[in-house]
């Protein structure tokens, strides 16, 4: 008879969540260091800076990766305790801001081969304001959202389990707060998400996983 033996996530798999928060924000401060604060700044930019742009694309993709390993890691560490309403929240909420987020970095990449192929400046111009725009929009509005949606949910769940330092519990409200009301197109808004999943991911290696005692249910009664 084969033996079979349960999977156990190591605590280890932690190191994602630090992989992405590094390789998310790098990818941002390229980004946001390749595009003039100034909407209707030339674009100079474009041509000057699409290395940039470039490297900033490569390293998104890595991150996304990365994201969707620490929403594993965070989801195995609730293990039975996990509340079907509060993780569907928290799953669909992730899955959307990561697709927004890709999106955003098709249209940088879109604004980038564009201006390659369009030769007239003033349609260019239309071109790469618009594209800047809808990038913005799309990552400061709906995915920052989305990811104060999905630090809410977590936050409440691991009040409720205890799988997770209270303190850290209550600080995650604050910082899904600002993401939730912030309505700036600046995209350094959206560094503190990748910080909080750093924080995150450094309490769950340096703290033993919690069993169901530890999270408040009583022990058993012993026997004899």
């Amino acid at each position: 008879m084969p033996r079979f033996r349960r999977l156990t996530t190591p605590r280890a798999a932690a190191v994602a969540g630090i992989a992405f928060a590094v390789l998310f924000a790098a990818s941002l401060v390229l980004l946001r260091s390749s595009i003039p604060d100034d909407p209707m700044a030339d674009n100079a930019w474009v041509y000057e800076r699409s290395g940039r742009v470039a490297a900033a694309m490569m390293l998104m993709p890595l991150a996304g990766i990365a994201f969707l390993w620490f929403v594993g890691v965070v989801r195995d560490r609730m293990g039975e305790l996990e509340d079907r309403f509060f993780s569907t929240v928290f799953f669909g909420s992730a899955l959307l801001f990561l697709a927004m987020v890709f999106v955003s970095m098709s249209v940088a990449g879109a604004i980038i081969d564009s201006s390659r192929v369009v030769e007239d400046l003033t349609v260019q111009q239309g071109v790469v304001t618009f594209g800047r725009y809808v990038m913005l929009e799309i990552s400061n509005v709906y995915a920052l959202r989305m990811a104060g949606v999905f630090i809410i949910s977590l936050a409440t769940v691991w009040l409720r389990t205890g799988v997770m330092p209270r303190s850290m519990a209550l600080a995650s409200y604050p910082v899904a707060f600002v993401l939730l009301v912030v309505t700036s197109l600046s995209l350094w808004f959206t560094l503190v998400f990748p910080a909080w999943a750093l924080v995150v991911s450094v309490i769950i290696l340096l703290r033993p996983v919690h069993d169901h005692h530890a999270a408040g249910d009583p022990p058993p009664a012993s026997g004899g």
